[in-house]
């Protein structure tokens, strides 16, 4: 099978990308901001049919789309041993005889999502006794997930212990009345508080876009994030009634672009909730490969937040191999 060589097609990045230091708000860039609602749906609308890759390049899409998956499990009755087999299925996302077959030993996710109470068992189980350790990293959701409205001094504090505890990326949630009321120099300076509480840890912003009310205000928030140093930006919290869609990203990718074009950085894209199926997520990887390049077709620039999305992309994979579907249960978490 070709889909290592497929997979090759796209050029690995040379070095490191440096961080998003941030910048001065520039509140005449975020004013100039805007969305066409009626074009960007337009586009949108017609994404699914513009694209198709078949057979080994198929296989080889997916077999990216699983590099920069979150695996991730939020949930209240989250237990240790959950954390334990969701950290299994990281490091070994699908069956290594259909690696084997694809070329592709050693595939892992790009990261595993959990909370706080949580970071220390998946830390552990990474990293564990008898294991080579592990280049995966372990994200938490912090500041209030998924409302936001903690108290600010304990928002922070939280992040600052989950970076202690061992997670090297932090996902926040920015407070929605500041867009809602277009407090733009309060969304900087909470999100530059949260931005130097993780210090190196890199920050994903959460806008919670299905309750932002409009695209220009998921357009205004995305810059002043990125304004204050977000190495990520991300759609949602994957528990609003509405979380990732095309117009959504579109709007989000546009202003990356923009800010890569002013200031020379490149912030990573993260949509999360409701991309479940393997046919979506070759979607957005083509939307990502149209407005921003391949460079974004990395993990360190671009993840999925998802977990039921890992068990229908082996499913295909298996497809691929056998030319048979399986029954979804044979592709469990854990």
């Amino acid at each position: 099978m070709q889909v290592t060589n497929s997979l090759k097609s796209l050029p690995v990045p040379q070095s490191a990308e440096p961080r998003n230091p941030g910048m001065d708000l520039d509140l005449d860039w975020v004013a100039r901001a805007t969305a066409n609602r009626s074009a960007i749906e337009r586009r949108a609308a017609s994404l699914p049919g513009r694209r198709s890759v078949k057979k080994d390049h198929q296989a080889a899409w997916l077999a990216r789309a699983v590099s920069c998956i979150d695996l991730t499990t939020l949930a209240g009755d989250d237990t240790a041993g959950r954390v334990l087999r969701l950290c299994a299925k990281a490091r070994q996302p699908v069956r290594a005889d259909l690696l084997d077959q694809l070329g592709l030993p050693g595939l892992t996710v790009g990261a595993v999502c959990v909370y706080h109470d949580m970071i220390g068992p998946a830390v552990a189980a990474l990293n564990g006794a008898g294991q080579s350790r592990s280049s995966l990293p372990v994200a938490a959701v912090s500041t209030g997930f998924p409302a936001g409205l903690s108290p600010f001094a304990l928002r922070v504090a939280e992040i600052r212990e989950s970076v202690a505890a061992g997670a090297s990326e932090i996902d926040i949630v920015i407070s929605r009345r500041l867009v809602l009321n277009g407090d733009w120099q309060g969304l900087y300076e909470e999100m530059r508080a949260f931005r130097m509480a993780c210090g190196d840890a890199h920050v994903k912003a959460i806008l919670a876009t299905g309750e932002l009310g409009t695209l220009r205000d998921v357009a205004r928030a995305s810059l002043v994030c990125m304004m204050a140093g977000a190495d990520f930006i991300k759609t949602s919290t994957g528990k609003e009634p509405v979380n990732a869609t095309l117009p959504v990203t579109l709007v989000m990718l546009r202003a990356i672009r923009d800010y890569h074009e002013a200031t020379g950085f490149r912030v990573g894209y993260k949509p999360a909730g409701g991309i479940s199926k393997a046919k979506d997520a070759l979607i957005y990887l083509a939307l990502i490969k149209d407005e921003l390049g391949d460079r974004w077709l990395r993990p360190d620039l671009f993840r999925f937040g998802a977990s039921s999305l890992l068990g229908d992309i082996e499913r295909q994979l298996e497809h691929h191999v056998t030319g048979a579907y399986s029954a979804g249960w044979r592709h469990a978490m854990g």
